[in-house]
Order: C-alpha cells, then sequence, then structure tokens
C-alpha cells in the first residue's frame, strides 16, 4: 500500500514536472515548481478525499476543482490589447486533473492527457504563430490636420493592401484630429501600410 502511494505522488510529480518544464521555458508564471505542486496536492487530495470522505468518497475530491479556479484566475491579466494567461490557467486546471487521476489510479489516462497537453503547449503554438502570420489584428491610430490628410486616405490605403478594417475612435482638437482602426490581415501587407503611412509627411503621429 504505501509503495502504491509512493508510485503515485512519483508520477504526479514527473508528469506535473514535465509540462512545468515547457511552462518554464516560455517564462510563464506558473513554471516547473508550480506544476509539480499542483499536480502533487491534487493527487493527495484525492487520495484522502477517498479514504476520509465515508459515504461521499469524492466530496474533499470535488472542491479541488473550485481551488484550482481561484488559482487559475490569479495568473489571468490584462494587457493593453489582449488578454494573457488564459493558457496558463487553462494548464493549472489541466494538471489538477492529471494530478487526480493518478491519485485515482488511472495512470494510463493519465499519462495521455499528460502527452496531449505537452502536445499541445509546444507543437501548436508554431501553428498558431501561422495563423496570425496571415490573419494579424493591429490598432492603428494616426494624427493629422484636417486640411492636410484625410481617414478616407488612410482607408484607401487600408483597402490596396487588402486589409480589413473597423473604426474604432475618432477625436477632434481645432484642425487635428486622432483616428483609429482595428485591421486584420496579412503581416506582409501590414508592414507595406506602415511603410507607406510612416513616409507620409501629412501624418504627424502613427502609432501600431
Amino acid at each position: 500500500m504505501n509503495e502504491e502511494i509512493f508510485l503515485r505522488f512519483l508520477l504526479a510529480a514527473v508528469w506535473g514536472g514535465l509540462v512545468g518544464i515547457e511552462r518554464e521555458y516560455r517564462s510563464k508564471s506558473a513554471g516547473f515548481r508550480t506544476m509539480i505542486m499542483i499536480s502533487i496536492g491534487s493527487c493527495f487530495f484525492t487520495l484522502i478525499s477517498s479514504t476520509l470522505g465515508g459515504a461521499n468518497p469524492d466530496r474533499i475530491a470535488a472542491n479541488i476543482v473550485t481551488g484550482i479556479g481561484f488559482l487559475g484566475a490569479g495568473v489571468i491579466f490584462r494587457g493593453e490589447n489582449r488578454v494573457n494567461g488564459i493558457t496558463t490557467a487553462a494548464t493549472i486546471w489541466t494538471v489538477s486533473a492529471v494530478g487526480m487521476g493518478i491519485g485515482g489510479g488511472y495512470y494510463f489516462a493519465a499519462g495521455c492527457a499528460s502527452v496531449f497537453i505537452l502536445v499541445i503547449l509546444v507543437l501548436l503554438p508554431y501553428i498558431e504563430r501561422q495563423i496570425d502570420l496571415h490573419h494579424k489584428s493591429v490598432e492603428y491610430t494616426i494624427v493629422f490636420r484636417s486640411h492636410e490628410y484625410s481617414g478616407e486616405t488612410f482607408e484607401l490605403a487600408l483597402v490596396k493592401y487588402g486589409l480589413k478594417f473597423k473604426p474604432t475612435k475618432k477625436e477632434k482638437d481645432g484642425d487635428c484630429y486622432m483616428l483609429s482602426w482595428q485591421v486584420q490581415g496579412d503581416t506582409q501587407k501590414h508592414w507595406l501600410l506602415i511603410n507607406e503611412v510612416t513616409a507620409d509627411d501629412r501624418v504627424e503621429k502613427f502609432n501600431y
């Protein structure tokens, strides 16, 4: 019995550690040690739940999901243009599930889940980058004098390069305008647009 318990903790540490290495390599907030602790903790809670749960052997283990939810929320934060940390939060959630599986004796299922987690974290970012290359979303903001330039001039440039756009903000101060667009399209076309607009002396300020 003791050997079985030790084996479960060891497997939980190994699988959690492998996922943690990937997170540590990418300098994420929940890295090597954190993932091991999550996996071992989930494994241990599952073990003691079956022992101390009495008529409801799953009542302690069921609360792992709630606790992990709070832990995952702690690594999510809003950046300037996007929400960051969601993948790490989801990884915490799935690693806890692996730990629970090992604690419950489902070694093969936990191993398969861990392999899938690693494949998703290691290989899928490459696919995401390829998607981003052809469907990059950028917010552009230009400042110009109304008698020298216009929003229509900028939109004609967007159309010329085949970029999809949506106006998001418009402000006026005297004869000075500040306009913003959310623009989507191929990365190379974005750079062609940026080169054209930055070379235009009529644009006083261009942010992207």
